[in-house]
């Protein structure tokens, strides 16, 4: 068990007091406020997962699934930051202050740090009661490297967390991991010196503790506990047990895996008649043309490595990223077996979803570094690679395109629910549209908690998302107002039946009839002109109300400024 660093850390803990700037309330506690554990997976696509037709093995989000409900229109934020701040906030990650990554372009809705013109989950649930931690990747802020209190404003603890262990930053090793936090304090030299230190375990272990600490020490108070993985996020790291498990499985490449896995949604019930598989990019060769083929310099961008049969290469980058899923999905069989064993499983809100879709970056064949880029290495901490996209096309499998696009292979999420005390549902499908920013609204909905209208002295905009409690009960639900996207150009309009989209700040509009062309395979923008027109139209409103600025219009980055 790889976690020896988080033992002589966070064991050492008690639950630690609020932040003392931040306002308290005397939230009355009920025995009928569900628990409520928020699970996110990092670059995961849409198929990756069992219970979404994946060959990947993930037993514990299947018996989730089989227990609960998925959702099949489910949306995230296209990337990492944007789906964060819609995620914890329940508005648009524009009017969060992260509609961009962390760069701070100088303008309200890009300036690279959630603001405070917002409040979390965890600050509006602590108010109301709520203990509040949370493990794993926070990635709202370019503060990352903040040395005083006061510079990190915007970190977990200062954002309604009363504990935290994890990343600030986005992406790094998953064996010795940049910013590792303990609260506010840096630990990764720590996890450096911890030989048996792997990231995912670290999470997941974090969370089973602060369940744990909670049980001993606040007894049957409700508790919200945010689960942010980095797997399988780049770099291509796992450990040499799970990767051997997965050696050979992907040799056939993958149009038998995207094949395989769309006639298993097929038999699951997520598809239906409307869904089509789409094409492969017309980048990405049939696996067949990749036998022999040498990876290209350009990919490895380091003198005298042997480039080899690319194929192979290939296959065994996907072997890489299957374990880190397979691993994720042990680490939450263990926060899903400390929640049984405290008697809290069934009327706890359990949601698991993932950021954006597969990732592409940046090629075909993705990229490698690293000190050893050779094969025999790929997956250990001294490689650091990542699956191109022609396995990315295979994870948002049956969707078109890629993590930061605005089509459905962007922005299409798995969405697993489980709650057995909340509703009755038994493994059933959602079809209803839904969007990360439901979640706020559902989870306060649940909890019998208030948003508010102004917070540690800051006036809050209205909540953009809807509970879903409604889909959860099997209950009719229709959005009352159109979903929006804009990510570096890319962008979406989502209204009813309908869905417009572009990729690309200059690229023409797109439209597509989704109940009958879910996969977005035949534009219809030259055929429904007045809808292409509205459309466009609300999506310009929306654009204006929420600071959105096209990338072309986007002032440079500036040095990281106050909150």
């Amino acid at each position: 068990m790889r976690l020896s660093v988080l033992a002589s850390l966070t064991l050492l803990h008690t639950l630690a007091p609020a932040q003392a700037d931040e306002p308290q309330t005397d939230g009355a506690q009920t025995a009928d406020r569900p628990n409520i554990v928020l699970i996110l997976a990092d670059d995961m696509g849409f198929s990756d997962i069992g219970c979404y037709g994946g060959e990947i093995e993930t037993p514990t989000l299947d018996r989730l699934a089989a227990n609960g409900l998925r959702f099949t229109q489910f949306y995230n934020g296209a990337r990492c930051c944007p789906t964060r701040a819609s995620l914890l906030t329940g508005l648009y990650a524009h009017q969060a202050g992260m509609g961009g990554m962390e760069p701070d372009r100088g303008i309200p809705g890009y300036r690279g740090n959630i603001n405070r013109s917002c409040v979390t989950i965890a600050e509006a649930l602590g108010a109301a009661g709520y203990a509040t931690y949370m493990a794993g990747k926070w990635h709202l802020t370019n503060r990352k490297d903040a040395k005083s209190d006061e510079d990190k404003f915007n970190w977990p603890r200062q954002r309604g967390f009363d504990r935290f262990f994890g990343t600030i930053a986005g992406a790094g090793s998953f064996f010795a991991p940049a910013t590792l936090t303990d609260d506010n304090a840096d630990v990764s030299d720590a996890a450096r010196e911890d030989e048996d230190f792997y990231y995912t375990d670290a999470i997941s272990s974090a969370a089973v503790d602060f369940i744990a600490d909670h049980e001993r020490q606040k007894g049957d108070d409700p508790f919200f506990l945010y689960v942010a993985y980095t797997a399988p996020h780049w770099p291509l790291h796992a450990l040499p047990d799970d990767i051997e498990k997965y050696r050979g499985k992907y040799d056939e490449g993958w149009d038998v895996v995207r094949a395989a896995r769309f006639a298993r949604q097929k038999e699951l019930g997520l598809t239906d008649v409307a869904w089509k598989l789409t094409e492969r990019p017309k980048f990405v060769p049939a696996w067949g043309a990749m036998k022999g083929k040498r990876l290209p310099s350009s990919v490895t961008k380091i003198e005298g490595v042997d480039q080899g049969d690319g194929q192979a290469w290939l296959a065994h980058r996907m072997a890489i990223y299957a374990a880190m899923v397979d691993r994720m999905d042990r680490g939450i069989g263990q926060i899903v077996e400390k929640l049984e064993g405290t008697g809290a499983l069934d009327d706890t809100l359990l949601v698991f979803l993932s950021d954006n879709g597969g990732c592409a970056e940046w090629s075909l064949y993705g990229f490698t570094r690293g000190k050893k880029p050779t094969r025999a290495h790929e997956g250990g901490p001294e490689s650091f690679v990542s699956y191109g996209a022609g396995w990315a096309n295979a994870s948002n499998t049956p969707f078109r395109f890629f993590k930061h696009d605005t089509h459905e292979g962007g922005i299409c999420t798995p969405c697993v629910v489980h709650w057995p005390a909340g509703f009755e549902a038994r493994g059933e499908w959602r079809r209803s549209i839904a969007h990360v920013v439901d979640i706020m609204p559902t989870v306060l909905a649940a909890a019998g908690a208030e948003y508010p209208k102004e917070y540690a002295g800051e006036a809050i905009p209205p909540l953009e998302g809807e509970s879903l409690m409604p889909a959860l009960r099997g209950e009719k639900f229709e959005r009352r107002a159109p979903l929006f996207w804009e990510h570096h150009g890319n962008r979406g309009v989502r209204r009813g039946e309908w869905k417009l989209v572009a990729r690309g700040e200059k690229a023409p509009w797109q439209l597509y009839h989704i109940p009958t062309d879910r996969c977005e395979t035949r534009n219809l923008a030259g055929d429904e002109v007045e809808i292409v027109a509205e459309l466009a139209e609300a999506y310009r409103g929306w654009a204006a109300r929420c600071s959105v600025v096209a990338p072309s219009r986007m002032p440079r980055q500036q040095e990281p400024r106050g909150r």
